[in-house]
């Protein structure tokens, strides 16, 4: 049986993190919901390691009614404090304001641009981007278009959305196609 070929920052001994290489990261995502969930996860790394937020996915998806941006836009304070004592998620007090905050903008930019999908695709002109790495450790800190992308979306009021954390992004939702050159998914 051949062995399947894996980008190399994959680790091979966690099964949800293979899964999630396998059939996720990097496959281009057009619905919205989805699209702000990747935006919590994401935001929610912030000075974090991706499998830490990845095994917490669940605890997200129920704190945060299942990515909902127009009911996590409804959240109040009882809701942060609530937020604060789940263990199933990150308890840092400015990512959950972060994300409600992050919610407001989303929506805003849905009123303006029909969706958010619309809205984010066009920074790389409706066409995933595609890179010829080697290995992981040639991926940049972050390129051009992300930083242009986190400008314009702190710009909109986004927060916990800087150019490494919109790079990282772009990659998980297959904005940027930076499987390396050996893996099955290029």
């Amino acid at each position: 049986m051949k062995e399947i070929l894996r980008c190399s920052w994959v680790p091979l001994d966690d099964p949800l993190y293979v899964a999630y290489h396998d059939t996720e990261w990097g496959t281009p995502v057009y619905d919205d919901q989805t699209l702000f969930e990747f935006i919590v996860l994401e935001s929610a790394q912030a000075g974090l390691s991706w499998k830490t937020i990845l095994h917490k996915r669940e605890g997200y998806r129920k704190a945060f009614k299942h990515f909902d941006p127009y009911k996590v836009a409804q959240f109040k304070e009882a809701d942060i404090k609530r937020l604060m004592n789940n263990s199933d998620i990150i308890r840092n007090r400015r990512k959950i304001e972060a994300t409600i905050q992050n919610a407001h903008a989303f929506i805003q930019i849905q009123k303006e641009f029909g969706t958010f999908s619309s809205y984010m695709w066009s920074f790389v002109n409706n066409t995933p981007l595609k890179h010829s790495f080697s290995d992981h450790t040639q991926y940049p800190q972050y390129i051009d278009e992300a930083v242009k992308l986190s400008d314009n979306l702190k710009k909109r009021g986004f927060s916990f959305f800087g150019p490494t954390i919109t790079y990282a992004h772009m990659q998980a939702i297959g904005m940027v196609n930076d499987h390396t050159t050996t893996c099955f998914r290029k």
